[in-house]
């Protein structure tokens, strides 16, 4: 079947075309006419096997026809992908967009787009909103829905598509899944067709390295010639000497870094003059992308140089699109990762070496990698339209453990997707969403809302109504919930807490900080009561950080005390709370990364957290009436800016940050009202500012 076959208007064909789709593959030529007829389909196929076509099909079936879909990925980093390829479709009248951040309202603006992707979160969220054009919707699209079984994310993703089923109970479904175990049973529950292949555009090669030698499971053999000490480095070295790019997964951040810098030393001396201009030209960008200046930026810079560069959670955003566009286009040669890199980005590579198979747990210590997350680390492995083929190796480090990796990763299958709802802080937050926007009114129709779940899909009736009972019995005390006989309501501080996206837990903690009885606390004291929530992921303690126990003030009067023999608890939240301390202080990013043992990726993630629970921490302040109301409304800017009180009044100014309130301060102006007085060519002559900016600022300035 071909492109031009398809139940498409003609311009939407001939775009496809243009686009450079021609032949369908087997698996699109079987699931793309099952979806522009209707069907719901559940399509589970290896990655870079052309899934994201069926989707983007279904997409311009409804777009065109007068419907409205919402396509749902679980990473902000894929749904900027999934917009950037959707808007090259804009050309047909169709309009595309891109919800996230701010869960604490409907967004009624989205009412006027087509196609609107969004995070799992923000459709659960734009849900309890209960937005209009969410009852237009015809098609929801999930991508990667084997992630039902992340304890994270999972749960979210599954009552979003429950509560979507319920409400457009017409609409259609598509759901995407990498190859898993129980597919099957994911359609099943969706009443979805099912669509299982194996097919993939570049054949796979999947073997162990073991002494200079890959063995693979088609039963032929490679032999590695070792033109480095280090069996790794020649496997990457006799990649790039055939011509292709490597993909290298570790399972810590710091092996990524030191690898990478390892690698590129090798690298270079395979790198043409041409393509060393290009990594040149590429680390000047990394460099140029960082807010402020950093170990870690400036150390990924200098890997670029050589050819290599690491990709972990500790890179700010545009540290990562900028390596991701930059091994894309074939500027870098080697990429070294972390796991996260292979859950949906679409980054292939001719070689995947995954050199680490275990990751530490605190519990359990180093445990081995599930069999789904290797599968998709090694199905990375072919470049579409640049490589014949794709290998992916798996590092041994003796017989023994090649045998485990043959029988766990590379001839079994990944293990069956199995719900994570009944997670007790996940079932207890959506069991108050719930009721909170009226979706359920008593006990019946909530047990009924969750029978239609994945989990009750799966698992006995008697697990549901224990587990529903642990979660009612716990919102019903804390206040959030109300119960009557049989019927359920939300007080309106479950109202509140459903509205603010946060753990019903993080809000009986901020409660607790708001009735301490303590009317002026220290700034120190409201990020730590911040940072006490489950909704912020707190610093790890580390056997060096001494320096966080002795900083610890005795008269310090904390606003939720640590309970007895929860002091390591007590001391990493303290920990985050003074990372977060030191950026409304105004310590430069460096400082901070230097201090803290983190990336910029970590203080942006840990800011941009700690300032949306700083913000239910108002919300709940002006509930209940708090005199903390005026603090923390400082600390929620503050966090927002990462200024100190000083410069609150310019950091208001849109287009302000802590760089140019800083600076503004510095050449005199202390005030919004001093700007106001300022001439347009005075503010100009700035750096940074420029004559654009300067109008814009002086004006808002005039009207506060």
């Amino acid at each position: 079947m071909h492109v031009k076959d398809l139940d498409l208007p003609e311009r939407a064909r001939q775009m496809l075309s243009e686009m450079g789709y021609g032949e369908l593959y087997p698996s699109q030529a079987e699931a793309i006419p099952k979806v522009l007829a209707g069907e719901s389909v559940v399509l589970a196929a290896p990655t870079a096997s052309g899934k994201s076509l069926v989707a983007y099909c279904a997409c311009l079936k409804h777009a065109l026809s007068g419907g409205k879909a919402i396509y749902v990925v679980p990473l902000r980093a894929l749904a900027s992908e999934k917009q950037e390829d959707l808007q090259r479709f804009e050309p047909l009248g169709i309009k595309v967009a891109y919800s996230a951040g701010d869960f604490d309202g409907p967004d009624p603006n989205l009412e006027k787009y087509d196609i609107i992707v969004a995070t799992s979160e923000k459709a659960d969220s734009l849900m309890r909103h209960k937005s209009r054009w969410l009852d237009d919707l015809t098609l929801m699209v999930a991508d990667e829905v084997h992630l039902l079984h992340d304890p994270e994310r999972g749960p979210t993703l599954e009552i979003t598509l429950a509560k979507f089923r319920r409400c457009n109970p017409k609409a259609q479904v598509v759901a995407l899944s990498a190859t898993i175990g129980n597919s099957k049973e994911i359609a099943d529950w969706l009443k979805a067709t099912h669509i299982r292949s194996a097919w993939r555009p570049i054949p796979l090669k999947e073997g162990y390295h073991l002494e200079g030698v890959v063995k693979f499971t088609d039963n032929t053999v490679r032999e590695i010639k070792q033109t480095c000490k280090d069996e790794l480095e020649s496997l990457v070295i006799d990649t790039l000497v055939e011509g292709g790019q490597c993909l290298v997964f570790v399972n810590t951040r710091r092996s990524s870094e030191s690898l990478a810098e390892r690698l590129g030393k090798r690298i270079k001396r395979h790198v043409s003059d041409e393509g060393l201009e290009a990594l040149a030209t590429l680390s000047h960008k990394l460099g140029d992308c960082q807010d402020e200046p950093t170990s870690v930026g400036d150390r990924l810079a200098a890997c670029a140089r050589d050819g290599a560069a690491f990709h972990n959670a500790g890179l700010a955003s545009a540290q990562r699109k900028a390596i991701e566009n930059g091994f894309k286009s074939g500027v870098l040669k080697c990429l070294v990762a972390t796991p996260t890199l292979a859950a949906g980005i679409n980054l292939p590579a001719r070689r995947v070496i995954v050199r680490d198979i275990h990751r530490y747990d605190a519990n359990f210590g180093n445990m081995p990698l599930p069999a789904l997350e290797v599968k998709q680390m090694c199905g990375r492995a072919g470049r579409p339209q640049y490589d014949p083929y794709g290998e992916a190796v798996i590092m041994a480090k003796s017989e023994r453990d090649a045998e485990r990796i043959q029988e766990m990763y590379l001839l079994g299958d990944a293990e069956p997707v199995e719900s994570k709802l009944m997670v007790e802080g996940a079932l207890r937050t959506h069991v108050l969403a719930t009721i909170a926007t009226g979706f359920v009114s008593d006990v019946r129709g909530l047990e009924d809302f969750i029978g239609s779940t994945f989990f009750a899909h799966q698992r006995e009736t008697w697990e549901i109504s224990d587990n529903l009972e642990k979660a009612l019995s716990f919102l019903e005390t804390s206040g959030l919930v109300k119960r009557s006989d049989d019927d359920l309501r939300a007080t309106a501080f479950g109202k509140r807490t459903s509205d603010l996206y946060i753990d019903p837990m993080t809000a009986v903690k901020l409660r607790e900080a708001l009735e301490s009885g303590i009317d002026s606390p220290s700034e120190l004291a409201l990020l730590h009561a911040v940072c006490s929530t489950p909704d912020v992921s707190t610093l790890y303690l580390r056997s060096k950080d001494d320096w966080v126990r002795e900083s610890v003030s005795e008269e310090e009067k904390f606003l939720v005390k640590p309970e007895a023999g929860e002091d390591d608890f007590f001391l990493a939240e303290y920990k985050t709370a003074l990372l977060l301390s030191w950026w409304i202080d105004e310590r430069t990013e460096g400082e901070i990364a230097d201090r803290f043992d983190v990336g910029p990726g970590d203080i942006r993630s840990r800011v941009d957290t700690g300032e949306w629970v700083a913000y239910s921490f108002r919300e709940l302040a002006r509930l209940f009436g708090s005199p903390m109301l005026p603090a923390i409304d400082d600390i929620v800017l503050r966090l927002q800016k990462g200024v100190k009180k000083e410069l609150l009044g310019l950091a208001r100014l849109r287009g302000v940050g802590r760089v140019r309130a800083r600076m503004l301060w510095n050449n005199g102006f202390k005030t919004a009202a001093d700007v106001a007085a300022c001439t347009p060519e005075r503010l100009a002559a700035l750096p940074g500012i420029g004559e654009r900016l300067a109008a814009s600022i002086i004006e808002q300035a005039k009207r506060v």
